[in-house]
Formats: C-alpha cells, sequence, structure tokens
C-alpha cells in the first residue's frame, strides 16, 4: 500500500514522489495496492494475502508486470521508477528510462541484478553505507537519500515525554525482543506499534516474542496511520531501533528527530550515518547497552534533534533530487536516440 499510512519506507518514499510530480504539473501514474492513496493515477493491484501462500509471488510477478504493461498503455510515459524489492521479475520492455530504486541491503538482491543488459536501466541507492557496500555496476547513477515530511508543530520539552517506542514491521530482523528486553531492564514503559505481515516466520516471531511480553507496561498498538504515529513519537522520550539488519536507510529514525525525539539504535548499516551519537541520540550493541542509553536520553535536546532532522532529512530536499535525476535520464536518453546511439553502460 502506497501513501502517508503506509508502514513501508519504499511505499512512503513514493507517495512523497508522487504528490511532488503531481504539484509540479506531471502526470503521476502508480501501480500499488488497491488500497493505496495516490495524488495522481492508481492502477490497482490486489494485495497480499493473510497468510501469504507458496504461490502468491509468482501470482504477483504476472499481475504486477500486467499492470505496469495496462499503466504504460494509458497515457505517455517519459521514465518508469520501480521500488519493489522484486523489481527485477518484471521490469518491462520500454524505450524509455527504467530507474530502480535499491530499498533493501545489496546484498539481499539477487546478485544479477548489478550486470543485467537491460538498455536504459539505472540504479541508485538510498544511503552512502548501501552504494559502498553494493557491488560494482555500470547501472549505478547515483546515491539519493530517504527524506520526511517535517511536521509544523514545535517539539514538547523532555521533561513532558515519557517512554519509549519502537515502530516497525514486527519481524525477526528488526529485533523487537531486543527493545522489549532493554526497556524492562531500564524500568520504563514500551509502546510497540507496526504489523507482522502474513509471512509464517513473521507470524511465529509475534505470537513467540511480543505477544507473551505484552503487560502494563509493554503494549501494543498494532499499525498507526500518520498522524497517530507522529503524536505518539512527540509523546516519547525516545524512540528505540534494535535492529539487526544492515539497514540501508531508516525513516521512522528520521520522523522521531522531526518530532524532537530520541534515536537509541543498534550499530546496524547507516544508522550510525543518521543518528549523531550523544546529539540526537546513542548508538549501542546490546539490550543492556540500550537499557542504559534509556536513562541517559534526559540529557539531549528535542529542538537540536528537530534541527537536524530539518536541515538533514527533509523529504523536500529528496523529490528535488529524483525530479532532478528524472530531467538528467530523460536527457540522456533522448540525446543517445538523437544521436543514433545506445547505452552501453
Amino acid at each position: 500500500m502506497v501513501g502517508d499510512d503506509a508502514i513501508g519506507g519504499a511505499e512512503q518514499v513514493l507517495a512523497q514522489i508522487d504528490r511532488a510530480l503531481v504539484a509540479a504539473g506531471h502526470e503521476s501514474v502508480v501501480v500499488a495496492g488497491v488500497n493505496s492513496r495516490v495524488c495522481g493515477t492508481l492502477v490497482a493491484t490486489t494485495p497480499a494475502p493473510e497468510p501469504i501462500a507458496e504461490g502468491y509471488y509468482a501470482y504477483r510477478y504476472l499481475e504486477h508486470a500486467r499492470k505496469i504493461k495496462e499503466a504504460l498503455n494509458r497515457s505517455r510515459i517519459d521514465l518508469v521508477h520501480m521500488h519493489g524489492c522484486d523489481f527485477h521479475e518484471f521490469i518491462p520492455e520500454v524505450d524509455v528510462p527504467v530507474l530502480a530504486t535499491l530499498h533493501l541491503p545489496p546484498s539481499w538482491y539477487p546478485q544479477s541484478i548489478y550486470s543485467l543488459e537491460r538498455p536504459r536501466l539505472y540504479l541508485n541507492c538510498v544511503s552512502a553505507s548501501q552504494r559502498m557496500a553494493a557491488p560494482d555496476s555500470a547501472l549505478m547513477v547515483r546515491t539519493i537519500e530517504n527524506g520526511v515530511s517535517i511536521p509544523d508543530f514545535a517539539p514538547l520539552p523532555a521533561a513532558h515525554r515519557n517512554g519509549a517506542v519502537m515502530l516497525c514491521r514486527i519481524c525477526p530482523e528488526k529485533g523487537t525482543h531486543i527493545g522489549i528486553a532493554a526497556a524492562r531492564k531500564a524500568g520504563v514503559p514500551l509502546t510497540i506499534a507496526g504489523r507482522a505481515f502474513g509471512y509464517p516466520e513473521h507470524v511465529a516471531y509475534f505470537n513467540r516474542h511480543v505477544l507473551p511480553a505484552l503487560n502494563a507496561h509493554t503494549t501494543f498498538l498494532g499499525p498507526l496511520g500518520r498522524s497517530q504515529k507522529l503524536k505518539l513519537l512527540q509523546s516519547a522520550s525516545c524512540l528505540l531501533l534494535p535492529s539487526l539488519a544492515p539497514e540501508t536507510s531508516s525513516l521512522v529514525s528520521m520522523e522521531a528527530l522531526a518530532c524532537g525525539t530520541p534515536v537509541i539504535a543498534m550499530r546496524s548499516g547507516t544508522l550510525p550515518d543518521i543518528i549523531e551519537h550523544g546529539k540526537t541520540g546513542f548508538l549501542v550493541n546490546s539490550a543492556d547497552e540500550m537499557a542504559d542509553a534509556i536513562g541517559l536520553v534526559h540529557h539531549l535536546e528535542p529542538a537540536i534533534c528537530r534541527r537536524v532532522a530539518i536541515e538533514r532529512f527533509s523529504a523536500d530536499r529528496m523529490v528535488r533530487e529524483y525530479l532532478r535525476l528524472y530531467e538528467q535520464l530523460i536527457t540522456r536518453e533522448e540525446s543517445a536516440v538523437h544521436t543514433g546511439l545506445r547505452r552501453t553502460g
């Protein structure tokens, strides 16, 4: 599902780009789940089943290929921008640039994508650490860091905040059990918001590690809309980010900082580039260190966290960079056509 209320970071980024394209007077056609909220035209796909059956992905690939073709037939398209983690399964055969943004750790994709011999195909990364981890590829164009909408309310002072929060997909690599253990050791209430998608291993993880831990001090709210999420972040003393995955970005940490909320995160992927240790949060290596850091967040200034978010993590900056890249790729391809050249990398 695409929209401001989407749980996934890629879906939220796509929503920002869709909004910016329409605001700039361009046509935006979005292929996404039927419940998506877009500013342009939605070409809807069916939602994933719950639970996700073994044969679902074969159907997904066929449906997305068909829906992308439908979108291309609607009107003249100048560029296709793909965000799905499995984009390589349904890259369209078109005579316009196809840009694929890599949202996952580079090693999580089939390594063959970095050497695809597809004319007019380009790849881009969302953080410097992700780009450094990616193989050398002639398809790679540039790095555009993610950004978030900055809320217009002033952050609450630290003295008016209480408890820790976690906002994430509920799955093993997000380390929810580590955050629960840290909050329990620190003696602070913990609020968890998010969703366990219908993958059997995610549901099993929720049932084994999250559900039994819920009590008067550890609560689970399920998925939240954007306004609810911002209210929760604004009232919290800190956001816990105990991820075990090599994170390529973290929209929720950017949103937290925009609300003036410090972030306590594992040293994972690009998180050390987002959190300024001792200034906008703390970087830790274990549940024990996370518990210790929870006791120190009252020393951090919410106003500083928000100022850093405005300076570094604005969605306006992100979409400007994407629109500039679109223009460059379209111009490059038009120039190649006019001179009779084909792109070879």
